[in-house]
Order: C-alpha cells, then sequence, then structure tokens
C-alpha cells in the first residue's frame, strides 16, 4: 500500500461565535496522516475530535490553518470541487448511521456510486459484495427500520468503502451500539484496513476503539497533546 500522507494540517484553528462569547475549538493544531493508517483521536467531550474530523472532511471551514487532503488545500475548493472531493476521496460513518429510512440496505450503501454515475448493474454487483463483506449477505432490501442499530452501521461502513475512497473518517462509530456489537465493527474496520489498505482516522470515547488503532491520537482543550504509536491489542489506555 502506499505511505505517502494524505491528510496535511497545518495550524489550524477554529473559533466559533465572537467576542466575550467566543468558543476557541481548536487551537493551532498540526497532524499529518499517512495512507494505510489505522488511527483514533481520543479526549473529553469539548476537546475538538469531532470538530478536527469535520474540518478534515471539508464539513467545516477553519478560522485560520490549512488542511491538505492528497496535497489538495480544501478551503481553497469551490463548493463543487470540494462535494466532489468529499464524494470521491472520502467516506464517512457517523454516529447516527445517517441511512436514508426510505431507501434499502442496498439501496443505502450504492448511494455515493450512484451519485459518481457508475451504471446500476455494475453497482449493484459490486455493493452485492461489499454488503457480504461486512455480513448482510440476505439483508440487502430491509429498510433502516428493519435492522438493528449493528447492522445499520455495516450499512454505513459498506456506504463508505464501497466507492474505494483514499480515507474513511469515522465519528463515534460505535456509540449507538453494545459492546459486543461494537467490538465486531472494530474488528471489520481493521480487517478492511489491512486487506484493502483502507485508511480509517477516528473520534472517539471508546476505550475498544482505542485499543483497536495502531496509533492514538489525544486531544485536549483543541490542541494535540500527544501521539503514540501502539500494536493495536493492547490494554484499553485512558480515555481522559
Amino acid at each position: 500500500m502506499s505511505q505517502g500522507v494524505i491528510i496535511k494540517v497545518r495550524n489550524l484553528v477554529k473559533d466559533y461565535g465572537k467576542g466575550q462569547v467566543l468558543t476557541k475549538a481548536l487551537r493551532g493544531v498540526d497532524l499529518d496522516l499517512v495512507a494505510g493508517e489505522f488511527t483514533a483521536m481520543a479526549g473529553p467531550s469539548g476537546s475538538g475530535k469531532s470538530t478536527l474530523l469535520n474540518m478534515i472532511g471539508g464539513l467545516d471551514t477553519p478560522t485560520s490553518g490549512s488542511v491538505e487532503v492528497e496535497g489538495v488545500d480544501i478551503a481553497r475548493l469551490s463548493g463543487g470541487k470540494k462535494s466532489a472531493l468529499r464524494r470521491d476521496r472520502i467516506g464517512f460513518i457517523f454516529q447516527s448511521y445517517n441511512l436514508i429510512p426510505v431507501m434499502t440496505a442496498m439501496e443505502n450503501a450504492e448511494y455515493v456510486l450512484m451519485l459518481q454515475g457508475m451504471k446500476t448493474a455494475k453497482r449493484r454487483e459490486l455493493v452485492a459484495g461489499v454488503l457480504a463483506q461486512v455480513g448482510l449477505t440476505g439483508l440487502e432490501n430491509r429498510f433502516p427500520r428493519e435492522l438493528s442499530g449493528g447492522q445499520q452501521q455495516r450499512v454505513a461502513i459498506a456506504r463508505a468503502i464501497a466507492p474505494a475512497p483514499a480515507l474513511v473518517l469515522a465519528d463515534e462509530p460505535t456509540a449507538n451500539v453494545d459492546s459486543k456489537t461494537g467490538a465486531a465493527l472494530m474488528d471489520l474496520m481493521r480487517r478492511l484496513n489491512e486487506e484493502k489498505g483502507v485508511t480509517f482516522l477516528f473520534s472517539t470515547h471508546d476505550p475498544q476503539v482505542m485499543r483497536r488503532a495502531r496509533r492514538l491520537i489525544r486531544l485536549k482543550d483543541g490542541a494535540v497533546e500527544s501521539s503514540l504509536e501502539q500494536d493495536g491489542n493492547g490494554p484499553a489506555p485512558d480515555c481522559e
């Protein structure tokens, strides 16, 4: 797999509000993410994890500093080009799943491919394989309301990885499932990382997510407190 830097964050600052009610969500963050990493960002509530994830994904705009995705400063992109970057190069997994209620598991999982213009037969074949990979064979025609939380999150994972993005951003991916399901989801994503070379960056409070990561970045008060390489099989660290 390629070992090039695909995410480059420099002196990233994000402020919300103004004057006496100004909140500094990020305070000069520097971060490099290399292709093939399986990395978790941990820290207490308000430490800036989700804000940083949203900045990297181009879902929010920095107050100052820069975020480069595959060498492109996303703040300099037009709205259309930024949307295309998110569609084609970045997969998203949200803690609330963000599935479309009136679409089946198959239709949700193929949604990005449809936006990319892939022909129906080709994308159905591709997505059927991805759904099988995540353990959803036989559930392709079920709607989100007919699926458990863990199954819905598997659909969200399938949707994120089906277009073969350079990077998958996962915001609290185990927050709404039980510990057993969360462990299975993390094992699934790590297998995709190892076998397919998919790059993952998580924000999390979950000790088992931190334990399975091969790099653990700690944020505190909007800044990077530490970055530690680990084997992905150690004891759960303290998220505080």
